[in-house]
């Protein structure tokens, strides 16, 4: 008698040795995957409850916007932080004062190529590691919701570089003196550094990569678009390190932010 439809192919195809064990590995083989999803775990609700609290998120005297309430575009943001104006009534509480671009950044993490990979081993066990069994019997690929959404990538990446643009001009913002003139604090080094990690992360992304010259077919012909693409695969060979760096320093900016605004702390003044 055959085997059952759902025991003919992966770990168990009747192809493959019959272990009853999971895995023959004696290493600690599940800490990656435990400590990435500890990782992802920290980033997201910290950010959640951060996007949602609508407290301490601007500093007035030094123009300070933490990153999770930029662009701010409601009436409900504090006097001064809408940079690009208000044209969005007051908001709910439910609904987060950066809910113009937040959606965007979040889909254009999830559908990253390293991010995919990282919830994919550590969250759906796809599989958590080398020569581990995953507990899945069958794997339609990215071909139905939801995971046909990675399609969009590089959708998302094209909101991404507004959003860097938009952060960029944040960070210019920031380099305001107490007395209305130019300054230079902790807070404005702290904004600036994240926004350049942002941005290298942002650019070393695979899709800006295919994007400048993934379809080229003779690069000599391109100049131009092949020393960008040469650039920008230097980047990428980066990609996951920034992944992980830029959730680091997006948690940083903006809790120095809220030390700062809510008088917990005064900022470290370098110039004025």
């Amino acid at each position: 008698m055959s085997a059952p439809a759902r025991d003919s192919a992966g770990v168990r195809s009747p192809r493959r040795a019959s272990i009853s064990a999971r895995t023959l590995r004696t290493d600690r083989w599940w800490q990656p995957p435990l400590l990435t999803t500890l990782g992802l775990a920290v980033f997201v609700v910290y950010a959640t409850i951060r996007s949602f609290v609508r407290t301490a998120y601007w500093v007035d005297e030094y123009h300070y916007l933490t990153p999770f309430y930029s662009p701010c575009i409601s009436d409900s943001c504090v006097p001064g932080s809408s940079h690009f104006g208000t044209f969005v009534g007051e908001l709910p509480m439910w609904i987060p004062l950066g809910f113009l671009v937040l959606p965007f950044l979040l889909g254009f993490r999830l559908t990253c190529y390293y991010y995919r990979k990282a919830y994919y081993r550590s969250i759906w066990f796809a599989p958590p590691a080398c020569a581990v069994a995953e507990p899945h019997t069958s794997y339609t690929g990215e071909t139905r919701l939801p995971l046909i959404v990675q399609n969009a990538h590089r959708y998302f990446f094209y909101v991404a570089l507004i959003v860097s643009l938009i952060n960029t001009y944040d960070a210019v913002k920031a380099f305001h003196g107490g007395s209305g003139g130019f300054g230079v604090g902790l807070g404005t080094v702290i904004i600036t550094v994240n926004v350049l990690l942002l941005w290298a992360y942002t650019l070393s992304c695979h899709s800006c990569r295919h994007i400048t010259g993934g379809r080229l077919k003779h690069f000599s012909a391109h100049p131009v678009r092949y020393w960008i693409w040469t650039k920008v695969s230097v980047l990428n060979t980066r990609h996951m390190q920034l992944a992980w760096t830029t959730l680091g320093t997006l948690m940083l900016t903006d809790f120095y932010i809220m030390l700062v605004a809510s008088g917990t702390i005064s900022d470290l003044r370098f110039v004025n």
